[in-house]
């Protein structure tokens, strides 16, 4: 049986400016040392927010999705290796020779995990995107998309909590599960459509947990963030 209390819960600092992710920095305090760095942080506040998350002792998760040439991804992800980010997402569709290049390009600093399906599709949505009537359920090509970037030497796949129990009895220990989308019980789905709460995402064998808003949307972050940690037992 897998110990939820293996997973490595993930603060998402999804937020437009600096200012409001340090905030939240602040507030938890000892509490939470790894943070996600998205997009819209990232493309706000650039690498410095990286940075000054590492100065405060803080890992950090750069979570670009990168899907590009594996010339142009390579560099990016040396870059994000060298500011110091512990793991950074590109996307398993970009393909074999993409991923390879990130996972060299990154060294062993900066593990690279690749994005299968996005949580916020759908399975029509998914199948309207490839070009499919229908695709039913995404375990499939979750599975497929997970086998070639283990085989590509990504250290791990982002997945919904739906996917992982399935990923971790194929795949056991060799492929790392990150987990986001997560929601407290009763909470609110909002654009997800793939939720799971975070004690059931790690025993299904998910690695890391992204809270998002479930922490940062709450009247009160840190009771919120001590409840999702003390959920996994």
């Amino acid at each position: 049986m897998i110990d939820p209390r293996r997973a490595v819960p993930i603060v998402a600092l999804d937020y437009s400016d600096a200012s409001s992710a340090l905030d939240l920095v602040e507030q938890l305090g000892a509490r939470c040392d790894f943070y996600k760095v998205g997009s819209e942080l990232f493309t706000a506040a650039g690498p410095e927010i990286v940075r000054e998350l590492r100065q405060r002792g803080a890992r950090v998760f750069l979570d670009l999705k990168l899907h590009d040439i594996p010339n142009t991804v390579a560099g990016a992800a040396a870059v994000a290796s060298e500011m110091g980010a512990s793991l950074l997402t590109v996307h398993a569709t970009g393909g074999s020779r993409m991923i390879r290049a990130a996972v060299d390009a990154a060294g062993p600093r900066c593990q690279i995990f690749a994005v299968t399906v996005l949580t916020s599709l759908s399975p029509a949505e998914a199948g309207e995107a490839w070009g499919r009537d229908s695709l039913g359920d995404l375990g499939a090509d979750v599975t497929r998309l997970a086998e070639l970037a283990r085989n590509a030497g990504a250290r791990g796949v982002v997945c919904s909590g739906h996917e992982a129990a399935a990923l971790h009895e194929r795949f056991g220990d060799g492929l790392a599960l990150l987990v986001p989308g997560l929601r407290l019980p009763g909470g609110a789905s909002g654009d997800q459509t793939r939720v799971v709460t975070p004690r059931a995402a790690a025993e299904a064998g998910a690695s890391y947990l992204v809270l998002g808003r479930a922490v940062t949307a709450a009247p009160d972050p840190v009771t919120a963030f001590e409840g999702a940690v003390a959920s996994l037992g």
